[in-house]
């Protein structure tokens, strides 16, 4: 027998040498939570060791997490009620306590990534992510709102704006607005390929963000459809974004690799909210070993072809 493929497998240190996809905690972006308020730390129940931060122990979570290893984070805002309305007029005010965390976050830690999201959903009494009229998502005039939103987190520091909202072509709209205010050096990670998936739950949990009417699937993509990522790429290109994501990323491991393998841009996978409590779950009833799930998980995403990739995971991963 000439060809032997075990020997290459024969010991933990030849395995680690020719592994073929490495992790580094640089792959990871952290997604994290934060409120209005002082001294709050509260457990999102569906999301395991997730909380709702407020900015001044969010403060010290950040440095704890950069002390580990991580540097790259985006920011999620929970909005009270009462701060919402229909056209999210909150998201761009000058009080808002989202961006007064951008600023004070980027003066403590100056050098980490910091990247946001856009979208009308935490601040929208009607809780989609767009402008809803009569029953109708109006894809127009949800562009305007949406560059408001993105210049005002520019303007507190963020590195990478975070389209999350996939309206048409407000790559473009945000481009504009942002060249013309005079931040050419604000990245854009668009959501490009973001599904309409049963897998948000947790996160929606985490900043009661669910539609008060309605789905979100005549604007998020259909789970049935891989082409038609490649018609969301090649315009989030053309219209000017430096990332393209693709949420979530377990079930969508062959779009992961469509746009890696069609894009010359860096890909980012989002590991989502209903992927992590589904790991969690599993392993408080003992039917799953926690750290080996996550770890595969991790590792397929990135063998499909994402270079970056969102994970609840990723504090853990850098803990080991």
């Amino acid at each position: 027998m000439l060809q032997r493929p075990r020997r290459n497998r024969k010991s933990e240190a030849i395995r680690n040498m020719i592994a073929e996809t490495q992790l580094h905690k640089n792959d990871l972006i952290y997604p994290l939570f934060i409120v209005d308020g002082n001294n709050i730390k509260s457990p999102i129940e569906s999301m395991p060791n997730c909380f709702r931060w407020s900015l001044d122990l969010l403060l010290h979570e950040l440095d704890e997490c950069c002390n580990l290893g991580l540097q790259h984070f985006v920011l999620f805002p929970a909005v009270d009620d009462h701060l919402k309305d229909k056209i999210a007029s909150y998201s761009y005010h000058e009080d808002n306590f989202y961006l007064k965390a951008i600023r004070s976050i980027k003066e403590r830690f100056p050098t980490i990534t910091i990247m946001s999201d856009v979208a009308m959903d935490p601040y929208s009494s009607d809780g989609h992510d767009g402008f809803v009229e009569d029953g109708q998502i109006l894809n127009d005039k949800t562009l305007p709102i949406l560059a408001k939103m993105a210049t005002a987190q520019a303007q507190a520091g963020i590195d990478i704006i975070g389209p999350s909202d996939m309206m048409d072509g407000r790559i473009r709209k945000i481009r504009d607005e942002l060249d013309q205010g005079g931040y050419q050096n604000t990245s854009i990670m668009s959501y490009t390929a973001k599904y309409a998936s049963s897998f948000y739950g947790p996160f929606r949990d985490a900043l009661d963000s669910a539609p008060k009417a309605g789905d979100k699937k005549t604007y998020q993509m259909d789970p049935r459809n891989k082409r038609e990522a490649l018609i969301e790429a090649e315009l989030d290109e053309l219209e000017g974004a430096d990332f393209l994501m693709v949420k979530p990323a377990l079930s969508y491991l062959d779009v992961i690799q469509t746009l890696s393998e069609n894009s010359n841009l860096p890909i980012s996978a989002y590991n989502v909210s209903g992927e992590y409590a589904m790991v969690h779950a599993a392993a408080e009833k003992g039917w799953l070993d926690y750290e080996n799930t996550y770890m595969e998980i991790l590792t397929s995403i990135k063998r499909a072809g994402a270079d970056m990739i969102l994970s609840y995971f990723a504090k853990d991963f850098v803990k080991r």
